[in-house]
């Protein structure tokens, strides 16, 4: 294994297919950690972040004291307006004026009831200048409560589903993280067998060379037939549309991972192909429990369910008997001058109770809430088969994983085997006493066996990252996975 890799490396860091330039030599860490620094993904999830958290800080201040200044400063008018006279009739008089006002609120929402609790301050002037004439108007103070009754209660539902939204949100970010390290993962060995295929393609562009030179050799000795020579010379073309073919899907395969990670320049980009694998045994189990502590879905489950109760809610609260009761205590005075009206102010009070009762609505009220109660199960229902599907997506990827740890040492033995079975076949091809037609066989089992390393370690280390993905824990490290 360690002649292997080895010898891997000293092929990748070969710079016959390169040309002009520095090298960037490249780890699948470094990759990575590049994708999530820079790729426009990485940007979008921060900036995705960003808005879910001022999304949160908006819910949060709902249930803060609120104080608002309104005014209407100046009012100023001069027009003419239509006024009824005693008799019916109507005359049009001119107005000159000015009316303005200043008022300061104060609300507290209680979340409990859906309550407003309030008080406010209010001071108007108005001028008459065609009369010369100044008056005030104003509310010392006034406070009051409004408080609906068998209504939906918004703030109570937001206060339970809200939190739920923001902690999704939170875990959604680390998701999209974990799932930029296995796009990214899927680029690197995109380009790293890119590099392997040119390699392989060169090595055998000049192995078959090499060859077609001794079988002339043993052609003119009248060791080989003509046939093949010919076949030799049509390895050879093969060959040489195998090299440009691998430099072109190189070329793409760079621009692509160049693309992702935010890579600028013409530096040209070296893969080193990972050298060790995870050693990290998971169970099912352990990644299920992490998976239902931190995953986003998991969230989601409790948060589909809390709206599907919430919109039940709605639908009783706006049916049948809705009512508020507001209630409210101040006083009130006008004077030619300010001080006037803070002296001696009258009481003003106010009680009303306002309601509505639907006497005829045809079944609209029943109809409207047994929707609801019927789409609460649906989602019961739905969430279930999520759950399953959740559970399932995790014991498939844990086995998957296990597998591929046994799969990366297999194909390395193979590799190893068809590079020394590809060696011995050159010699005794030269030595006369092997065919043709297991030269190529030789020939291709040993480019296989490369490919298929090369998919091994792919299939390892995108198991290893869709796991991370899957339960937002690092069982390298034994801990949660988290972003600042």
């Amino acid at each position: 294994m360690k002649f292997l890799y080895t010898a891997i490396l000293l092929l990748l860091s070969t710079t016959a297919f390169c040309s002009g330039g520095d090298t960037i030599r490249l780890t699948l860490h470094d990759v990575v950690e590049l994708a999530k620094g820079n790729s426009i993904a990485s940007k979008q999830a921060v900036t995705t972040r960003e808005t879910k958290y001022w999304q949160w800080r908006t819910f949060k201040s709902n249930y803060n004291p609120q104080l608002s200044l309104t005014g209407n400063l100046p009012g100023y008018s001069k027009t003419n307006l239509q006024v009824l006279q005693p008799d019916g009739t109507i005359l049009f008089q001119p107005i000159h004026n000015d009316n303005s006002e200043m008022t300061l609120n104060f609300s507290q929402s209680i979340t409990a009831t859906g309550a407003t609790i309030y008080g406010q301050t209010q001071l108007q002037r108005f001028d008459d200048f065609d009369r010369h004439n100044v008056l005030y108007n104003g509310v010392p103070y006034a406070i009051g409560i409004s408080q609906p009754l068998g209504q939906y209660n918004s703030l109570k539902w937001e206060k339970r589903i809200q939190p739920l939204l923001y902690n999704e949100s939170k875990q959604a970010y680390i998701e999209a993280q974990e799932q930029i390290s296995i796009t990214a993962t899927g680029y690197f060995f995109d380009l790293l067998l890119a590099q392997v295929n040119l390699q392989i393609a060169q090595t055998n562009y000049s192995n078959t060379e090499n060859i077609l030179k001794i079988a002339n050799t043993k052609f003119q000795m009248g060791k080989i037939t003509r046939n093949e020579i010919l076949q030799l010379q049509l390895e050879l073309l093969n060959a040489k549309k195998a090299v440009g073919n691998a430099k072109r899907d190189m070329e793409l395969a760079t621009l692509n991972l160049r693309s992702y990670i935010s890579q600028e320049g013409d530096d040209r980009i070296t893969l080193i192909v990972p050298e060790s694998i995870s050693s990290m045994t998971v169970s099912a189990d352990r990644v299920l429990e992490e998976a239902y502590a931190n995953r986003s879905d998991a969230i989601a489950f409790v948060r589909r369910i809390a709206e599907a109760k919430r919109d039940v809610a709605i639908a009783h609260g706006q049916t049948g008997l809705t009512a508020a009761l507001t209630a409210n205590l101040g006083t009130s005075n006008s004077a030619p001058n300010i001080a006037g009206v803070y002296r001696s102010p009258q009481t003003q009070q106010l009680i009303q109770l306002t309601f509505s009762i639907p006497v005829l609505d045809w079944g609209r009220s029943k109809s409207k809430i047994k929707t609801a109660e019927a789409n609460e199960k649906f989602t019961e229902y739905a969430v279930e088969q999520d759950k399953q599907t959740f559970k399932q997506q995790i014991v498939t990827q844990v086995t998957l994983f296990n597998q591929m740890k046994e799969q990366v040492g297999l194909t390395a033995q193979a590799d190893s085997i068809a590079g020394e079975k590809y060696q011995i076949a050159k010699e005794r091809y030269v030595l006369g006493n092997l065919s043709i037609t297991d030269l190529s066989i030789a020939f291709q089992e040993n480019d296989q066996a490369k490919r298929d390393y090369v998919a091994a370690l792919r299939d390892f280390w995108s198991a290893y990252y869709q796991l991370r993905y899957l339960s937002l824990f690092d069982f390298d490290s034994n801990q949660k996975i988290t972003y600042k």
